[in-house]
């Protein structure tokens, strides 16, 4: 099993020129990117024309790190302070599920831990300190 704790910086429509200034400041490589256009429609949340430019994940490696960037999803609030949160991404399932389900008591779960086209098993919560986890399950889904 891996597993690993990856910085995420959720953004304000401005993580193409965060991953920009990251690249010359920190020289860093980008290993992954993709728009909201790109993803696969969902009817429940239509996207904003003004939207379908705007990253929906990207990563990038500095050194021997990685860093994970997105924009806010169009529509979700975002405030300066709480755009970083951490990424526990395991390539076990079940061990995603109960560190989602510890992690959630006395938290608040801002995404059901559910299968999506990306994971097998993605969700994200708040602990009750307060710190945001989004938990990513690489791998094929079930």
């Amino acid at each position: 099993m891996t597993l690993k704790l990856i910085p995420y910086l959720v953004m304000n429509g401005n993580a193409r020129e965060a991953i920009d200034f990251y690249q010359k400041a920190l020289n860093a490589d980008v290993l992954f990117t993709q728009s909201f256009e790109e993803m696969p429609e969902n009817p429940e949340f239509p996207l904003p024309e003004d939207a379908k430019n705007l990253v929906s994940h990207a990563t990038i490696k500095v050194g021997e790190t990685e860093l994970m960037l997105s924009d806010t999803f169009p529509g979700q609030p975002h405030s300066s302070g709480t755009q970083v949160t951490i990424c526990i991404t395991t390539d076990n399932a079940e061990k995603a599920k109960l560190m989602f389900e510890a992690l959630m008591q006395e938290g608040q779960v801002t995404m059901p831990l559910q299968e999506t086209f990306f994971s097998p098993a993605y969700g994200s919560v708040v602990d009750k300190f307060g710190v945001s986890f989004q938990i990513f399950t690489e791998g094929q889904h079930q």
